[in-house]
């Protein structure tokens, strides 16, 4: 199917609201020994949290934080190991398994900011674009189509493009895109709004914001 695709803006964040959930706040006020997390007022949660945080050794709520959101699939000894590494590196950027590096950012930005800076800050990329099909119906897109849709507006240099060339050109699965787009959202499946990390796409990966693209079926591999 053919879409005229419009890259509308991006913006450049240092968070993602509401990712972090009330019930979130309270757990983790709990974890790090906050009294009577339950009964303040949510609009205080965050505040009181980041409060609590900075109460601990920048690696030690670094750990607490990971166990809370990957710990069923990060052992203690990775966790220990990775809870070192983000007050050097871009952990959420260089983390093998694309798949968590959202979760990564998002506890990194909370350290980043209950720390003042201790923690490398990380960014996320809002896009916020239009895919309109010109020859056929509107259907629902999955982060693996809108990638494939928006490689011909995207630099030769992007990271997407360098690291999987294959499965953003050729008519083959593309599983990983569930991992490098984090959010995608739509109310009309035409304007849509992808959060990822600016690592995978800023705004110098831009080459067109108005062009045409086809979206194949994907063949299955036997």
């Amino acid at each position: 199917m053919n879409y005229q695709i419009i890259i509308k803006r991006i913006d450049t964040v240092n968070e993602v609201e509401g990712y972090w959930s009330d019930e979130d706040y309270i757990q983790l006020l709990e974890k790090f020994n906050f009294p009577d997390a339950a009964t303040a007022e949510k609009k205080n949660l965050p505040e009181l949290l980041e409060m609590a945080i900075s109460d601990y050794e920048p690696n030690e709520a670094a750990e607490i934080l990971l166990a809370y959101k990957l710990g069923e699939e990060l052992n203690e000894g990775q966790i220990e190991q990775i809870s070192h590494n983000m007050l050097i590196d871009k952990v959420c950027e260089e983390y093998p398994e694309i798949h968590m590096q959202a979760r990564l950012f998002h506890i990194n930005q909370l350290l980043y900011k209950a720390y003042n800076g201790k923690f490398p800050n990380t960014k996320a990329s809002v896009v916020h674009f239009s895919m309109t099909p010109t020859d056929g119906e509107v259907k629902e897109l999955t982060a693996e189509n809108v990638l494939k849709l928006l490689n011909k507006g995207l630099s030769d240099r992007n990271l997407i493009k360098r690291l999987f060339e294959d499965q953003m050109t050729k008519n083959i699965p593309f599983p990983t895109a569930e991992g490098i787009v984090w959010e995608l959202s739509t109310k009309d499946n035409v304007n849509f709004s992808l959060v990822t990390s600016e690592n995978w796409i800023n705004n110098e990966d831009i080459i067109a914001s108005e062009f045409e693209s086809v979206l194949e079926e994907i063949e299955e591999e036997d």
